[in-house]
């Protein structure tokens, strides 16, 4: 292994970080990173820098850098900021960070939040868990780090930004309208002990007093309902086109047929039908929380 000297230390290697493999599957994915791997070799033969010697300069080891240059490799975003003071490309290799994060977002997470950000109103069912677009950080970090067989710590970053970056659909203008349905049991859960546990349950009451948004509870001592199976999720555009999914229907496939969409909107509507009413519903959360 080679090294440096002074604080840079050991260079990194591809075995310092795991999971940043482009996935080949991912046409977009793989066309970013291929440009941004063309500009910083353009960049780095402009100033004469021979691969081993940049890389010593940035901190990664040779091969590291002919992969990412390659388009073999998703650059981390430090990774950027350093070519770009050591090339002196005055922001413009930075300035591609935005588009290489959200390649780092796995496809299905990109592909979700992207339907999420056009719909004009969404609807959300959860059985087992609190939805992700409601989940703390620290909450959300619990529960991808409960997966069995577990993920790399970089997988597990991954997954965390990507789940949070879907809440930018909070902040948009004009708001869509977006309604929730939890299950009691999953508030009940101490996930990663009782102050994440708090600051969870604050985050849904915080979120569920914003004015486009209705929470509702589905009491576990209540009678069985059509959502018993699975998650459902239902999303409409300003065109007047829909989607949707469900756990218990059509295999779990998103769908857009109307007749499909009619039976995912049938299922839900009885779910919010027999959940508590918004109101008494976060009166339900302030009692948990009141419990502790």
């Amino acid at each position: 292994m080679q090294q440096v000297d002074g604080e840079a230390g050991r260079l990194k290697s591809e075995a310092d970080e795991p999971g940043w493999e482009v996935d080949p599957e991912d046409d977009w994915g793989v066309a970013v990173v291929a440009t941004v791997g063309r500009q910083l070799k353009l960049r780095r033969e402009a100033v004469g820098m021979r691969a081993a010697e940049f890389g010593k300069a940035v901190g990664y080891g040779e091969d590291m850098v002919y992969k990412i240059e390659g388009g073999k490799r998703i650059p981390q975003p430090e990774y950027l900021d350093k070519a770009d003071e050591v090339l002196g490309a005055g922001g413009l290799l930075s300035a591609m960070k935005e588009d290489v994060k959200r390649v780092s977002y796995p496809k299905k997470v990109r592909d979700l939040a992207k339907m999420e950000a056009k719909a004009v109103e969404l609807g959300v069912y959860e059985c087992n868990i609190i939805p992700g677009l409601l989940q703390t950080p620290d909450h959300a970090r619990a529960l991808i780090e409960a997966a069995q067989p577990p993920y790399s710590p970089n997988d597990v970053n991954r997954m965390v930004a990507a789940r949070l970056a879907r809440r930018s659909v909070f902040e948009r203008d004009p708001a869509p309208s977006i309604h929730f349905v939890l299950e009691e049991a999953p508030l009940r859960r101490h996930v990663r002990g009782t102050m994440v546990w708090r600051q969870q349950l604050e985050h849904l009451l915080e979120v569920g007093r914003l004015h486009h948004v209705t929470l509702q509870v589905m009491p576990t001592n209540t009678d069985p309902h059509p959502g018993l199976d699975g998650r459902i999720e239902l999303l409409k555009f300003p065109d007047g086109t829909a989607a949707g999914r469900s756990d218990g229907a059509f295999n779990g496939r998103p769908i857009t047929d109307p007749k499909q969409l009619r039976i995912l909107e049938l299922r839900y509507g009885t779910i919010r039908a027999q959940a508590l009413p918004p109101r008494e519903s976060l009166a339900f959360i302030e009692q948990l929380l009141g419990e502790t």
